[in-house]
């Protein structure tokens, strides 16, 4: 595999975060009836325009599960990758799988949590390994980025892993707003991990610039 093509693979993951975010993002503010503060973004892919979302889920994950690979042939650890393809993994089964209408979202859908239905179990058994692979990668990283006395990164990785593992027990334990820390705490260890590919990239970019080849 040339440096090219590597490059164009961790390039796929660092779109992915980008995306989604912007996606999730525009979709929240222009839904009618839609709260980030009551309703998790996941819940976007229900109704009218509900394949916005699982389009979004789908792609993003086929754009991490590319990136997986294009870190396998960087000096980044086995264990980013692997973890990196089970988020990607993850989402694909999130777009899927989709949650049942709850909680007045779509607009008239009658107010409380209502039905569970077996799509629904299964898209959040797919965010659960998302979330935990994202933690995970991101404290993965951050274990690396330290070790090669790059603290400000490693900080960084630290930050965003944790920012998602709070996010995330926050919501399951009915926090206040637990649905936007959620959606914080996601939005931050994905743009976190696009961006180290992000940078990654461009060092294939430079490698290759210089004759050198992964």
């Amino acid at each position: 595999m040339t440096t090219s093509t590597t490059r164009a693979l961790l390039l796929c993951a660092a779109v992915a975060g980008p995306l989604w975010t912007a996606v999730s993002l525009a979709q929240a503010a222009t839904r009618e009836g839609f709260d980030l503060t009551r309703h998790p973004l996941s819940l976007l892919s229900t109704g009218s325009l509900g394949w916005l979302q699982i389009t979004d889920f789908v792609i993003c994950g086929i754009l991490l599960l590319l990136g997986a690979t294009g870190l396998r042939r960087v000096e980044i650890g086995a264990w980013t990758p692997r973890l990196v393809t089970a988020a990607g993994a993850g989402m694909v089964a999130a777009g899927v799988f989709t949650m049942d209408p709850a909680d007045g979202f779509p607009a008239g859908t009658p107010a409380g949590p209502g039905e569970l239905g077996l799509a629904a179990v299964g898209h959040m058994a797919a965010g659960s390994l998302t979330f935990f692979s994202l933690i995970a990668a991101c404290h993965v990283l951050g274990r690396r980025f330290s070790r090669a006395g790059a603290r400000g990164r490693a900080v960084a990785s630290r930050v965003a892993g944790t920012a998602l593992l709070v996010g995330d027990l926050w919501a399951m334990g009915g926090g206040p707003a637990g649905s936007l820390t959620l959606a914080v705490g996601a939005i931050t260890a994905l743009l976190w991990v696009s961006w180290v590919c992000w940078t990654l990239a461009v060092e294939a970019r430079v490698s290759s610039a210089t004759g050198g080849r992964r």
